[in-house]
């Protein structure tokens, strides 16, 4: 019998913190995010943002592709489903919690940081 890549307690261990929370939901709703996308939306520095996703790959949560000088980061496919749906249902019912963000994130596009 295989271990399971995720447990439920690294899993929400790994959610506890409101930077990897809201790194994570906007991962999630965009797909993939660059990390100079994710300063912007987080108004935080590049290594606060940087420790926070290398935490969230070490939980097996996302996964990360360098592109050039910056560094991607998506869902790892690999997650159990349940641990999907705790994702999808957080992400679609937590407009309030992550409207600065967004906000933050759609000016980030606009300027097209990672290029």
């Amino acid at each position: 019998m295989s271990t399971p890549i995720l447990s439920p307690l690294s899993f929400y261990k790994c959610l506890s913190d409101d930077t990897r929370l809201k790194a994570l939901m906007l991962i999630y709703l965009e797909e993939e995010l660059c990390v100079c996308d994710l300063i912007t939306a987080l108004e935080l520095s590049q290594p606060k943002v940087s420790r926070h996703l290398a935490d969230l790959r070490r939980c097996h949560i996302l996964l990360d592709e360098r592109r050039g000088k910056w560094v991607y980061y998506s869902i790892n496919p690999k997650m159990p489903d349940w641990a999907m749906t705790v994702l999808q249902t957080t992400a679609h019912n937590t407009e309030a919690y992550l409207n600065d963000c967004i906000t933050n994130l759609n000016i980030a596009k606009q300027n097209e940081c990672c290029d």
